[in-house]
């Protein structure tokens, strides 16, 4: 088995949750497995989330955390985000490190274009996702039609040329029943074990 470089970004805002704890057992399965580990705890970061303006012409500079991020993200060879499904898509910290980091000529070329698409600048990784929600699965694929799963795999990671990427998703994981939370954390270390 080949030896990666993961690079796990728990996008729950909060200290302790559910997304940091399948974070930190992806992490520790992934390294006894050999794979070369970084992790990342988006509350321990600090920047401003607002992008704050309507176009690209002025951006922000990057606060250390955010170009941080960047640079793990360009280290790896297989990204792992671990985060909750609020209101139908991503807590807003989370969305505000995508806007804030995620910019043209860094993530995507602007002046290289196909059929209208800016060429992506992160190609050569993977991506696994692994999603927490209440909201039943047939639900999410009947009624909501996995939007938010569709919006990160094709408009945010596939966008910057972060593909394939797999999806787990655990509900209902605010109230999980006996035993289950542990039979899901079994589940993260077999595909973190083969870095999928």
């Amino acid at each position: 088995m080949k030896t990666k470089r993961i690079f796990i970004l728990n996008g729950h805002p909060g200290e302790k949750s559910l997304s940091r704890f399948f974070a930190e057992t992806y992490a520790a399965a992934a390294m006894d497995a050999g794979h070369l580990v970084r992790l990342c705890h988006i509350h321990d970061l600090e920047f401003d989330s607002d992008f704050g303006f309507g176009g690209y012409q002025q951006v922000k500079p990057l606060e250390p955390a955010l170009e941080t991020v960047l640079e793990d993200i360009e280290w790896s060879e297989h990204v792992v985000l671990t985060t909750p499904m609020w209101w139908g898509g991503l807590p807003a910290k989370l969305k505000g490190l995508i806007d804030r980091a995620f910019l043209p000529g860094r993530t995507f070329d602007t002046h290289n274009t196909r059929f209208g698409l800016p060429a992506p600048m992160l190609a050569g990784r993977s991506a696994r996702v692994i999603m927490t929600a209440d909201t039943p699965g047939w639900f999410m694929r009947w009624v909501y039609k996995n939007a938010m799963l569709i919006q990160v795999r094709r408009q945010i990671l596939g966008f910057v040329g972060i593909k394939p990427s797999r999806f787990s998703y655990f509900a209902s994981a605010s109230h999980p029943r006996e035993g289950m939370v542990e039979r899901w954390a079994e589940q993260i270390k077999r595909i973190a074990a083969v870095a999928s």
